[in-house]
C-alpha cells in the first residue's frame, strides 16, 4: 500500500492561507484542494471518528467532545478510550487487504486502546497529593520513554491553556517524525493543534494572530519535506474552520431560573447535580445537547430554547436523524447557536458560588466545554504575580491550586461547531497529487474514501 501521511491542522481553512503561511500557500498550488462541509457537531472527536470511520456521529456514537452517560448520571468530557468509538477503523480495513500495513496515530483522539500499531496521546499523571504532571500515553508503552527521551517530556501545559503556544505542537510533529523514521508506518496521522488556541481567543483576526499563522506553517513544511523525501502521499486536512463570535449563552442559568436545574452546595459552592436536575445543557462550543430527565418539563424546555436569542436550530428526534447524529448519547434535544453565539456550561448565579473547578484548567470535572481556560484573569493585575507564587510552591512539594482562570465568556471571540458556515470558513483537504481542485465540498464521510484512495494508489495501479 502506499505509504500516506495525514496532517490535521485545527481550524485550517481555506482563508488563513495566503500572506502568513507562506509554504503552506506555495505548496497547495497545482494540488488537489477541497473545502469539506461542515459536519454537525464540527467539533475534534465527532469529526475525527468519521474522517477514519466514513461513518456519521449516528453509528460512531461519538456526538461531542462530551455528552451526559444517562447510567452513570454523570456528564463526562474527553475521554480517551478507543472503545467508545463504533464502527471499522480504517486502518482495521487495510489490514485485511495487506497484512503487512501498519499505522501511526499520533495525537488523534480516542487513542487509548486502539487498534493502532503506534500511538500517542496527552495523559497527565495525577498524583496522590493533587499535583498533575506533565506526560503522555502510548503503544507500545515504551514508546513515550524513548520519545520524552529524545524530545524531553510532553509539554502538557503548552498543549491547553493560558500558556497554549507552539510548544506542543512542534513537539508532536517532531515525535512523528521520529516514530516515522523507526518504525515506517504505511499510514501516520498527526495532529497539530496549534491554531485552536489563537483562533478561539481571538477569532480569525491577522492583525493578532499572524505570529501562529507563521508558526503552524513552519510546522508543516519540515513535515511535509519529510514526507515528501520519503515519497509518501501526504493529505492536509482540518475538522472545521472557526469564526468570529460575540455572544455567549449561558443556557443552564436560563434553565435554573426556570427551576429546571439542581445544585448541591459544598463549603459554599455549587454543584450542579447533573441527575437531580429535570433537564439541563451540555454545551460543547456552537453545539448543545439538551437532557430531559423530567419528561414533563420538555414542552417547558422547548418553549425556553425557542425565546433564547442566538439559538438558531433546535432538533428533536427527526432533526437529529436528519442531521445524522440521532444516537443514545445525544441529547433529547440538540441545539445550535446562530453564528455570532456559542455556549457555556456557566450554571451559577453568582461568581461567588462557582464551582472551584470553575477557575482551573479542568477539561474532565466541568460538565461542557470551556474555551476561557485559554486566559489568565485580566481583571486581576497580579495574576501571573500569582500563578508564578504557586508554580513556585509546586516545584517545593506543597500542594496549590492554580485558580487563575476568569469567569468571562465575552473574553472569547472564535468558535465552531455549527453548519451552514461561509465556504471561505469549511475545513480544508488537500492532497499531495496533482489535479483539479473540485468546487463542490466534500461531504465528512468523503474524507475517508479519500484517504482509502490515497492508500490504496499503488494496489490499483498494479491491478490488471
Amino acid at each position: 500500500m502506499k505509504k500516506t501521511v495525514v496532517i490535521d491542522v485545527v481550524g485550517l481553512s481555506a482563508s488563513l492561507i495566503g500572506e502568513h503561511t507562506p509554504f503552506l500557500k506555495q505548496w497547495v498550488t497545482g494540488k488537489q484542494l477541497s473545502s469539506i462541509e461542515p459536519m454537525l457537531p464540527a467539533v475534534t472527536t465527532s469529526v475525527q471518528s468519521t474522517y477514519v470511520t466514513g461513518k456519521w456521529p449516528t453509528e460512531t456514537g461519538i456526538v461531542g467532545n462530551g455528552w451526559y452517560d444517562r447510567t452513570e448520571c454523570e456528564v463526562k468530557f474527553w475521554k480517551q478510550s478507543n472503545k467508545l468509538v463504533g464502527g471499522e477503523k480504517i486502518w482495521e480495513r487495510a489490514r485485511q487487504l495487506d497484512p503487512s500495513f501498519t499505522v501511526s496515530k499520533m495525537f488523534w483522539w480516542y487513542n487509548m486502546y486502539s487498534s493502532a500499531d503506534f500511538s500517542v496521546t496527552p495523559r497527565p499523571q495525577y498524583h496522590a497529593d493533587g499535583v498533575k504532571a506533565p506526560d503522555c500515553y502510548s503503544h507500545p508503552s515504551d514508546l513515550r520513554d524513548r520519545l520524552q527521551e529524545a524530545l524531553g517530556t510532553f509539554p502538557l501545559f503548552s498543549f491547553w491553556g493560558p500558556n497554549a503556544n507552539i510548544k506542543s505542537t512542534r513537539w508532536i510533529a517532531d515525535a512523528s517524525l521520529l516514530v516515522d523514521r523507526w518504525h515506517n508506518p504505511t499510514l501516520t496521522l498527526i495532529y497539530l493543534p496549534h491554531l485552536d488556541y489563537c483562533l478561539q481567543k481571538f477569532g480569525p483576526d491577522f492583525s493578532k494572530i499572524s505570529n501562529e499563522l507563521h508558526e503552524i506553517d513552519d510546522v508543516c513544511k519540515d513535515l511535509i519535506q519529510h514526507y515528501e523525501r520519503q515519497n509518501a502521499e501526504i493529505i492536509i486536512l482540518s475538522e472545521y474552520g472557526i469564526t468570529n463570535v460575540s455572544q455567549p449563552i449561558h443556557l443552564n442559568r436560563l434553565f435554573r431560573e426556570a427551576g429546571l436545574i439542581n445544585v448541591r452546595v459544598e463549603q459554599g459552592l455549587e454543584l450542579l447535580d447533573a441527575g437531580a436536575s429535570r433537564a439541563f445543557a451540555v454545551a460543547d462550543h456552537q453545539i448543545a445537547h439538551i437532557y430531559i430527565n423530567d419528561p414533563a418539563c420538555a414542552a417547558q424546555v422547548r418553549s425556553i430554547l425557542e425565546k433564547t436569542p442566538g439559538v438558531e436550530l433546535i432538533l428533536d428526534e427527526a432533526g437529529k436523524k436528519k442531521h445524522h447524529i440521532d444516537h443514545d448519547r445525544a441529547g433529547d434535544l440538540v441545539v445550535m447557536a446562530d453564528a455570532k453565539s456559542w455556549f457555556t456550561y456557566y450554571y451559577w448565579t453568582d461568581d461567588a458560588k462557582a464551582p472551584d473547578y470553575a477557575r482551573l484548567v479542568d477539561i474532565h470535572r466541568k460538565p461542557g466545554y470551556d474555551p476561557v481556560e485559554m486566559f489568565m484573569d485580566p481583571a486581576n493585575s497580579l495574576i501571573k504575580l500569582k500563578a508564578g507564587y504557586k508554580l513556585i510552591r509546586k516545584k517545593l512539594g506543597f500542594r496549590y491550586l492554580m485558580n487563575v482562570i476568569p469567569l468571562d465568556a465575552t473574553l472569547i471571540k472564535g468558535s465552531h461547531g455549527r453548519v451552514g458556515t461561509s465556504p471561505a470558513d469549511h475545513p480544508v483537504f488537500v492532497s499531495s497529487s496533482p489535479g483539479l481542485s473540485n468546487e463542490k465540498p466534500l461531504a465528512a464521510i468523503e474524507v475517508y474514501n479519500k484517504i482509502w484512495e490515497a492508500l490504496t494508489a499503488d494496489v490499483l495501479q498494479k491491478t490488471p
